[in-house]
């Protein structure tokens, strides 16, 4: 298995979402209500796996058939919905890679992975708690990815919790 790698924050992630967000951008038109910059990359100063991750969110549900087909042929590889009514695709480079998902403007994963994104911006203590978690657990993961990110559920849930106190 390939081991999970957690790397010191990289000031070249947002310049990277802003790349791959404007070919986003081109690809899906007037049918795209938002790119958002999503996951540990995009929390300033917080170590993270080298993959940018970001949510392309479609104005409307009915237009998710016709974004995918447009994604798929535009050297993404397509790994299908996550369970959540949002479909992942992935593209990898030499140092970094790209994990997007597709989704429609009312789903939950992604206000979730939004209100989690900024919890953790606006409260350094926690995102320095989520770094140091997952450092540990990629060192003690061997490879096992169910391991890594079964480790960082508990630390999820809690921080949406405490963001939705927020609120």
């Amino acid at each position: 298995m390939r081991a999970v790698k957690v790397v010191d924050y990289d000031p070249s992630w947002p310049l990277l979402f802003a790349e791959i967000s404007t070919e986003i951008s081109i690809l899906l038109g007037d049918r795209l209500l938002s790119i958002d910059h999503l996951g540990s990359t995009s929390v300033p100063g917080l170590a993270a796996k080298p993959k940018i991750d970001l949510d392309a969110v479609m104005i409307s549900d009915e237009f998710l058939p016709t974004a995918i087909e447009v994604v798929r042929a535009a050297d993404f590889v397509f790994h299908g919905d996550t369970g959540e009514q949002r479909w992942a695709f992935t593209r990898d480079h030499q140092a970094y890679g790209f994990k997007l998902y597709l989704c429609g403007p009312d789903n939950r994963g992604h206000r979730e992975r939004i209100l989690f994104r900024d919890y953790l911006r606006d409260h350094p203590e926690r995102a320095t708690a989520y770094a140091d978690l997952k450092r540990r657990l990629a060192a003690e993961a061997g490879g096992d990815w169910d391991f890594y990110t079964g480790g960082k559920t508990a630390f999820v849930s809690e921080t949406l919790r405490l963001a939705a106190v927020r609120t």
